[in-house]
């Protein structure tokens, strides 16, 4: 099993920056892929980006490009995710994920709320 714990979420203006984080434990060595998806009110959750965990190489959804950026720290075993030029659609619940076997996601976090005024 593996365990996840989301922080940095909270409201800010649009345009405005967050860094949200993830830190895993439990049977991190077993990971091979850490993530974000996100679920806004009324929708259905989305991905939004993905991190191989040894090598590093990073898919977006195509509407976060450009703006969000993931990155991982391999001694702390956590990942980041930092949200730049934010828009009122990016408002929702974001979930940290963990995979054991690409491309599937086994593990969830609780969730953290980002609020982008306008």
């Amino acid at each position: 099993q593996v365990q996840l714990v989301e922080s940095g979420g909270g409201l800010v203006q649009a345009g405005g920056t967050l860094r949200l984080s993830c830190a895993a434990s439990g049977r991190t060595f077993s990971m091979t892929d850490m993530g974000w998806f996100r679920r806004a009110p009324g929708k259905e959750r989305e991905f939004v980006a993905r991190i191989r965990w040894r090598g590093g190489t990073a898919d977006y959804a195509d509407f976060v490009k450009g703006r969000f950026s993931i990155s991982r720290d391999y001694a702390k075993n956590t990942v980041y995710l930092q949200m730049n030029s934010l828009k009122p659609e990016d408002t929702a619940v974001y979930y940290c994920s963990a995979g054991i076997s690409t491309p599937t996601m086994d593990f969830w976090g609780q969730g953290t709320q980002v609020t982008v005024s306008s």
